[in-house]
């Protein structure tokens, strides 16, 4: 009980502890158009495996795969009747970073495919990775990293995490780069990743005065368009490591995130109610079964055994704290309070939450999970 006092007082002073700045640099709250990873995906071979790879008579494009890749080094195995369990076929992705060249070195994910059992061990064979496009960008090799396991026998079995997605560090090479000349772009667009229209303003705003010119201009809640000056003397790319250092601070809408299965709340500090009264309660109902046998008495004469019913039936009712009354216009520390006055768990103050709302007292959306 102490260490669940303790940690509930931790979490209070992170949630009403004053900041001590509310602003954020502009490069933390956007994204650069034009300034993306792109996806990268290919299908591969893994071998070495002890035995944990495809059935290749239950997965065909296993088999086919590996008869291709044979023929390719000069051995034709068309019509074999290949058994081997140390294959797998296996899906490669990777994230392309922006700018990337030619020998760049990525981290790529392999993920099985078929029915393998664990990729641990294996080896992944040169796989080309391909865009959203269709050409070919990477290429990827090497020794296949399984931080799970499975082992078993056949009455029991054990496993831990999954043994069928591995990683290879540093196994992708980039052959391919895309063409994008920032330095040179006369005008670009700033994305926030929370969109708002008062977030987008105070940037607009923020930009203009550091520069001393009307630059940037908020042409939706999620971008603000960005001129380079005609006086400027650089690139696009000088220019936005002076802006990306600017401070803003952004506004937060008013919400209320719920996730049901963890019992998790997270509130917005704009959070506010209208003047509104809550009682709450907990109503127990057991139900017990205990059924009974009963026999007939010795040396009597057509009797039978029959089983009888007995159901208990119980209900309590815990005292509750009475109406609390929570003021109109509270802010966040004052509702968080008032909630915890009634000593209810996460999971009632979900429903008191929710409840409030459809009484139309609580101004501020709810997400629910």
């Amino acid at each position: 009980m102490m260490f669940r006092v303790c940690l509930l007082s931790f979490f209070a002073m992170l949630v009403f502890a004053p900041s001590a700045s509310s602003t954020s640099r502009i490069k933390d709250i956007v994204d650069i158009e034009g300034v993306r990873e792109n996806a990268l995906i290919g299908y591969g071979l893994v071998v070495g495996l002890n035995g944990t790879g495809d059935t290749l008579r239950n997965i065909a494009n296993t088999k086919q795969s590996l008869e291709s890749m044979l023929e390719r080094l000069g051995i034709n195995t068309r019509g074999a009747n290949l058994r081997t369990k140390n294959v797998a076929a296996v899906i490669v992705t990777a994230n392309l970073p922006a700018f990337a060249v030619q020998g760049t070195r990525l981290d790529v994910t392999v993920s099985a495919m078929g029915d393998a059992k664990s990729l641990l061990g294996g080896q992944l064979l040169v796989t080309s990775l391909m865009g959203a496009n269709g050409e070919v960008y990477a290429v990827a090799q090497g020794p296949v990293a399984v931080g799970g396991f499975s082992a078993g026998g056949d009455a029991a079995s054990v496993s831990q995490g999954v043994p069928t997605v591995g990683r290879i560090s540093s196994g992708g090479i980039v052959e391919r780069e895309i063409k994008f000349a920032l330095n040179n772009q006369s005008s670009l667009r700033l994305a926030l990743r929370n969109p708002d229209f008062t977030t987008a303003t105070r940037m607009a705003g923020a930009i203009n005065t550091f520069l001393g010119l009307p630059v940037a201009h908020a042409i939706n809640p999620t971008s603000v368009q960005l001129t380079r000056p005609p006086n400027w003397r650089g690139d696009m790319v000088s220019l936005l490591s002076e802006i990306e250092q600017l401070r803003v601070s952004p506004d937060l809408p008013a919400k209320v995130v719920i996730d049901e299965v963890t019992g998790i709340i997270v509130m917005g500090e704009n959070v506010r109610v209208s003047t509104v009264a809550i009682a709450q309660g907990n109503l127990t109902i057991t139900v017990e079964e205990t059924p009974q046998v009963s026999q007939p008495g010795a040396f009597s004469e057509g009797g039978e055994t029959v089983v009888v019913p007995r159901t208990n039936v119980a209900v309590s009712e815990e005292k509750g704290t009475g109406l609390v009354v929570v003021r109109q216009g509270v802010a966040l520390r004052d509702l968080v309070s008032g909630l915890n006055a009634l000593g209810v768990t996460p999971r009632d103050m979900i429903s008191i939450l929710q409840s409030i709302k459809a009484a139309g007292a609580l101004q501020a959306e709810i997400e629910v999970m």
